[in-house]
């Protein structure tokens, strides 16, 4: 191997001939998704069992990412490595699967010999190729075409727009899944208890919130200057808006009292309906104590009223609940 010296100017115009050429293996993707990947989607929806996710080399390792990604947006999946498959590891695939089989050229030997045991149990084969006309091809019930015009390594052997061109498409796959299964937020954070993505699974907002006596509530129609006093014998900085009916109106903020004393010259006749916030933002007790921080941080607000079916007040949660809780 002999060193080279390329100039800075070199070094960006590379990179930018690479991402450019990964970009428009990317972008032609586009005139792929027809009636074979909807026939995809249809299969992989319809599994009864998991998504086996086969590939060797690099698209072993775009396998495995494809197989992570799909589990964690409510399709269950695994990753069979080819050639461990011969080796026992095979016992994983169950007659109600289906498989994904990745190989570029369509040709891998050791994907190849996979394909009889597959068959054997008459299952699904999903083919991920550049090889249209290849053996893996030939043997897929569906194909999907992830060719590309050119690598981006200029040797035109490693494998770089073709894994990026492969993983989009996986993603692809994911996503329409996602869609397909009405997958929510909710759902996404059952699959990551763990780290900045889920911590709030731990806690649903009923476990978290402020209620009983403690949940500061006015009806509309009291005076301004007695609600100030109130909010401030509560300490929790707002208080809760309720009509006769006991159904929630509104909510005074710390915040609103400022903006109110710097816009009003008297208080006497002020209620709190003339100035609180009206319709404000709320969830429900059932909800994960994660998915009231987002909307905290949606809408740049502290505090989230709690309501029922009725949309009656019956708690209240501050950020510094989430705090305490370790949740933000």
């Amino acid at each position: 191997m002999y060193e080279t010296t390329i100039t800075k100017d070199e070094v960006v115009e590379t990179a930018l001939e690479v991402l450019n050429i990964e970009a428009d293996a990317v972008s032609n993707l586009k005139e792929r998704i027809n009636e074979s990947f909807i026939k995809a989607i249809d299969i992989l929806y319809a599994c009864k069992g998991k998504v086996v996710v086969t590939g060797m080399g690099k698209s072993g390792l775009i396998g495995r990412k494809i197989s992570a990604t799909l589990c964690s947006t409510g399709t269950p999946a695994v990753f069979l490595h080819p050639a461990e498959s011969t080796h026992g590891d095979s016992g994983i695939i169950t007659k109600n699967d289906v498989v994904i089989a990745i190989s570029n050229s369509g040709e891998t030997g050791e994907l190849l010999n996979l394909l009889p045991l597959i068959k054997r149990f008459g299952i699904p084969i999903v083919g991920m190729t550049g090889g249209l006309h290849s053996t893996l091809a030939e043997k897929s019930d569906v194909v999907l075409d992830i060719s590309v015009e050119k690598e981006a390594c200029p040797l035109n052997k490693a494998p770089t727009a073709s894994t990026t061109a492969t993983l989009a498409m996986g993603d692809a796959i994911a996503v329409c899944l996602l869609r397909k299964r009405g997958f929510t937020k909710d759902d996404f954070l059952m699959f990551h208890p763990s780290g900045a993505l889920g911590k709030g699974i731990l806690y649903k907002v009923g476990e978290l919130m402020i209620k009983g006596d403690r949940v500061p509530i006015v009806n509309q129609n009291k005076e301004f200057e007695e609600t100030v006093r109130y909010i401030s014998d509560m300490k929790l900085g707002c208080t809760l808006v309720v009509d006769d009916f006991g159904k929630l109106t509104g909510i005074l903020t710390d915040g609103d009292i400022r903006r109110i004393i710097l816009n009003h010259v008297a208080f006497d006749n002020l209620k709190v309906k003339d100035v609180m916030t009206k319709s404000p933002r709320t969830i429900g007790a059932n909800h994960f104590a994660a998915s009231a921080l987002q909307l905290m941080e949606q809408f740049s607000i502290t505090s989230l009223a709690i309501v029922d079916d009725n949309n009656c007040p019956v708690g209240l949660i501050h950020i510094h609940d989430l705090l305490r809780a370790k949740v933000a």
